[in-house]
């Protein structure tokens, strides 16, 4: 099977991403799906937030309208850490790649894992950034939003959660490798996945509550 790389992940179609998903190649894989997710999600609570504009919406315009602008951005800068996952993969093979010949190459290749990795967490750490943003604004969102589309806030809830969740696992992955001074400083935003996904367990719970009324 051939694969083509998109030059992004914004201009490769449905067809070619899950394409390339499936095959034998570094990148795309879990870190570039759970920024999809969360761009996903961001895009289902600019929806919602576009059908609350109705004439019976008009009170709730001023926080729908920000809703819509936040939503917006936040699908803008998750789309981009896709894009940037896979470049800080791809560097992670190539460092551990480098030659290891002499004293001077070792020291010059641990460098460059170190930092290989470190980006490598970065970039999951600020996709659990855009799953906060995306579950706040469902948030806020669900009492006002029309309830004609309310389990679209449920199914964005649960985009940010899986968003979230993968990026725990990327996270670990590459702090394993670490020095222990670099991977102490993800401590927090592990520890914050966990509050997230309460949260999107609790407003799925919400919806589902409104839904069967």
């Amino acid at each position: 099977m051939t694969v083509s790389q998109p030059t992004s992940f914004g201009e490769a179609t449905l067809a070619q991403y899950l394409s390339d998903l499936a095959a034998k190649i570094p990148a795309p894989g879990g870190g570039a799906v759970a920024a999809l997710h969360a761009a996903q999600g961001a895009a289902l609570v600019a929806m919602v937030a576009r059908y609350t504009t109705r004439a019976k919406d008009a009170e709730h315009r001023p926080v729908v309208d920000r809703i819509i602008e936040a939503a917006d951005a936040a699908r803008a800068r998750a789309l981009a850490l896709a894009d940037a996952d896979a470049a800080a993969f791809t560097a992670v093979g190539a460092a551990y790649k480098l030659p290891k010949d002499t004293d001077e190459q070792q020291a010059a290749r641990t460098e460059a894992i170190t930092a290989a990795l470190i980006t490598a967490a970065q970039v999951p750490a600020a996709v659990v950034d855009e799953a906060d943003e995306v579950l706040s604004l469902a948030a806020e969102l669900l009492p006002i939003g029309n309830p004609n589309v309310v389990t679209d806030i449920g199914a964005a809830a649960d985009a940010a959660r899986a968003a979230a969740a993968s990026s725990q696992l990327n996270i670990e992955i590459n702090v394993a490798s670490l020095p222990e001074a670099e991977g102490d400083k993800f401590a927090t935003v592990l520890l914050r996945i966990e509050e997230i996904t309460a949260r999107a367990d609790g407003l799925h719970a919400d919806v589902v509550h409104v839904v069967r009324g």
